[in-house]
């Protein structure tokens, strides 16, 4: 049996995506611990951070052939734990949201049912619209505006300059703006 401590990053991510359970295991015990302490630097919740970490590398496993690591593996992995955090922020969130809404409803005996239904018209509308744009225009957006991910980090994934991202969000933008309106545009990006 190889000696998978001394592989390199890029040999263990050629490894994994053999399906090799032993890279697999030498990523998560070369990053797992690292990874924790910065979710919990995030979150300063310790089961949250476990959490995060265990549905990262749940993840990368399931996904394993179809990751693309472009910088390295630790790049990945600590991108992959901040957007799993924001994520979750934003989960909790729009729980926090509907427990508010329902609260309301119950002590002022108003139902929010109109208001829900045009937020699901919206969010269809929204989508539809998205998807009408050109793919790495429509990939950009979603990234920027809904995953909360920086210019740099699109960038990357895309393997493009920040400038390109930054010109794709400006015209999805700009498209979407006739289209849904500049208030209900803001109010969907900022909201």
């Amino acid at each position: 049996m190889a000696n998978y401590s001394k592989l390199n990053d890029l040999e263990l991510s050629d490894l994994l995506k053999d399906n090799n359970h032993h890279a697999f295991t030498e990523i998560y015990e070369r990053y797992a611990g690292l990874l924790y302490v910065y979710a919990f630097k995030l979150t300063a919740d310790r089961d949250s951070s476990k959490d995060i970490v265990q549905d990262l590398f749940i993840s990368l496993w399931d996904n394993r052939s179809a990751t693309n690591f472009r910088t390295s593996i630790s790049a990945y992995l600590y991108t992959a734990v901040r957007y799993k955090f924001l994520k979750q922020t934003a989960s909790e969130k729009i729980k926090s949201g509907y427990a508010e809404r329902f609260l309301n409803t119950m002590v002022n005996g108003v139902s929010n049912t109109e208001t829900y239904l045009e937020e699901k018209d919206l969010a269809r509308t929204l989508e539809r619209l998205i998807s009408a744009l050109p793919p790495k225009m429509a990939r950009a957006f979603v990234m920027s505006k809904l995953e909360f991910f920086s210019y740099k980090e699109i960038a990357e994934e895309l393997n493009i300059s920040e400038k390109t991202v930054q010109n794709l969000i400006s015209e999805a933008s700009s498209r979407l703006k006739p289209k849904l309106g500049f208030s209900m545009l803001s109010f969907l990006l900022f909201y």
